[in-house]
């Protein structure tokens, strides 16, 4: 009986709301194509997988390709760099966009707020073959950087092929092009916090500091713990186009990361079972850091996704 009701009240809502199901159905079209279609290729992992064959065909080996990767002393190293440069981003970067957005919001004169946002988003929409062209020019041996750092050293400093300058490089350039952008997200949470609380705590006496510490902050702190959440989900991915555009032979050993890793392996060396395990073992694990931070979230700030 509670089905049918169900049933029809599905069917009843379809019917009556069927123009928003339409405008809905490209999306779920797309997501189908490209997010569920492809989750076939998943079994390339576990088969010795031959280009002229097929995946069909190509024969069963079982966890043959994870028990070589976990046997692989270069994938631990592999492993080590991703997670350190995922965490340096993350320590480093994701608190800017919040203090850049609550600058920008205390910022009264519209002219000077829109001028300063739109100089901060515009790395966003560069590419990041332009970004490494660009930072390649300004940090070069011959670059702007080290002609005006020439008079108190001997000689240039290589900051794109020296080990223990490339992570510092990276962290500036991702941060470079991409904190204006995320401060958009903030810009909007703190624009749905109730003006009446800013002036009733300025009634009170309130700083500026202290109302950005007792109402905006804890006004986006949803917003701020999502994207938390997603950052840590998205340990292991550490920028793979930026590294793989950035780094080079001389610096492997400190920016060889997982993606760059499976692309290296999987196609350039069409390993591409070998480079797929990989894959998937990357995926697993962002999905378990995914749980696991937003129930750390849940336990600890009372706040998740889900």
């Amino acid at each position: 009986m509670k089905q049918s009701k169900k049933r029809r009240t599905f069917k009843s809502g379809v019917l009556n709301y069927w123009q928003y199901y339409v405008l809905l159905f490209p999306a779920l079209a797309l997501i189908l194509l490209f997010q569920y279609v492809p989750l076939y290729g998943l079994q390339i992992a576990f088969k010795d997988f031959n280009i002229f064959v097929g995946i069909k065909e190509s024969p069963f080996v079982g966890f043959d390709h994870f028990r070589r990767v976990f046997n692989d002393a270069y994938f631990y190293k592999v492993l080590g760099n991703t997670l350190v440069i995922s965490f340096y981003k993350l320590v480093f970067l994701f608190p800017l966009p919040v203090i850049l957005a609550i600058q920008l919001n205390e910022v009264k004169n519209n002219l000077l707020r829109r001028s300063v946002q739109t100089v901060v988003y515009l790395p966003h929409f560069l590419s990041w073959v332009i970004v490494s062209g660009l930072f390649v020019s300004i940090l070069g041996s011959d670059g702007i950087v080290n002609q005006i750092l020439s008079p108190f050293m001997d000689r240039p400093i290589r900051f794109l092929m020296d080990r223990n300058w490339f992570r510092s490089v990276l962290v500036f350039t991702e941060g470079w092009k991409g904190v204006g952008w995320s401060a958009i997200v903030y810009l909007a949470a703190i624009t749905g916090i109730d003006p009446q609380l800013y002036e009733a705590a300025i009634v009170d006496g309130a700083n500026k500091f202290q109302r950005i510490w007792h109402i905006t902050l804890p006004g986006i702190s949803p917003t701020i713990i999502l994207l938390l959440i997603l950052n840590i989900g998205s340990l292991l991915e550490a920028g793979f186009q930026q590294i793989l555009v950035m780094y080079n032979p001389m610096v492997y050993s400190v920016a060889d990361i997982i993606g760059t890793y499976v692309y290296r392996v999987g196609l350039g060396q069409m390993n591409f079972s070998y480079g797929a395990a990989v894959g998937l073992f990357n995926s697993v694990v962002a999905f378990i850091l995914i749980i696991t931070g937003n129930q750390l979230a849940k336990r600890l700030a009372g706040r998740s996704i889900w």
